[in-house]
C-alpha cells in the first residue's frame, strides 16, 4: 500500500512553519513550536495517533501566541487531508472517550469534507504551562477547515485543566487514527453513498 504521507511549508508574515506528517508511522516525533505546552500536546498527538511528524514551527511570539496556535491548527489539518489521498477504504469516522485521572474527555471525527468543529472545554485558568488556553478552539478550528473535517470535541468532567487539555488531545487523537485507518473490506470504496468527500 502506498504510503500516506504528505509535507507542507507554508510561510506567512507571521509565521513559519516546515512539517511532514506520516499517517502509517509509529509514533515517532520532533517537534518545536516555541510554546513547550503545546509542543507536548502534539507529541502526546502524534504518539497516541501512531501518526510521525515531523514540526519546525516560527512565529510572532513576542507579538501574541494566536498566530502560531493557529496557523500549526491549518498545516496539520492540511497534512491530514494530502496524506489521505483519494480516502478510498478509510473508516472516515472516529470516536474516542479518553479518561486521565479524575477527567474525561470525548472525541468524535468524521473526515466529511464538511468542517464543523464543536468544542467544550470550560476551563478554569488562562494558561496552563506556557500555553493560553482560549487559543486550543482556534487551533482546532484551523485543523477542522483545513482537514475538511467534522470535529467535536468535549472534557464532560474533570477538575484539572492540565488533564483536560491533555485529555482532549490524546482523545482526538485516537479518533483521528480510527477514521484514517483502512477496512480492507472496503479498500475500493468511498466511505460515501454521494461517491464524493
Amino acid at each position: 500500500m502506498k504510503a500516506r504521507t504528505a509535507t507542507l511549508h507554508r510561510k506567512t508574515a507571521e509565521t513559519d512553519i516546515r512539517a511532514r506528517l506520516n499517517l502509517d508511522g509509529k509514533g515517532d516525533y520532533k517537534i518545536s513550536t516555541g510554546i513547550r505546552f503545546l509542543d507536548h500536546m502534539l507529541e502526546l498527538f502524534t504518539r497516541h495517533g501512531g501518526f510521525d511528524l515531523n514540526l519546525e514551527a516560527k512565529g510572532d511570539l513576542d507579538v501574541d501566541q494566536h498566530h502560531t496556535v493557529e496557523d500549526i491548527g491549518i498545516v496539520l489539518g492540511t497534512l491530514v487531508r494530502e496524506a489521505l489521498g483519494t480516502k478510498k477504504g478509510i473508516n472516515r469516522a472516529g470516536y474516542f472517550l479518553m479518561p486521565m485521572d479524575e477527567t474525561l474527555a470525548v472525541a468524535a471525527i468524521d473526515l466529511s469534507g464538511r468542517p464543523y468543529l464543536v468544542l467544550k472545554a470550560p476551563l478554569k485558568v488562562r494558561f496552563v504551562g506556557d500555553l493560553q488556553t482560549e487559543l486550543l478552539e482556534d487551533f482546532f478550528h484551523g485543523f477542522t477547515t483545513t482537514a475538511l473535517a467534522n470535529v467535536h470535541l468535549k472534557v464532560a468532567y474533570g477538575r484539572s485543566s492540565h488533564h483536560a487539555i491533555e485529555a482532549l488531545f490524546k482523545a482526538f487523537a485516537r479518533a483521528l487514527r480510527f477514521a484514517c485507518s483502512h477496512d480492507r473490506r472496503l479498500r475500493t470504496q468511498l466511505p460515501s453513498t454521494k461517491g464524493l468527500l
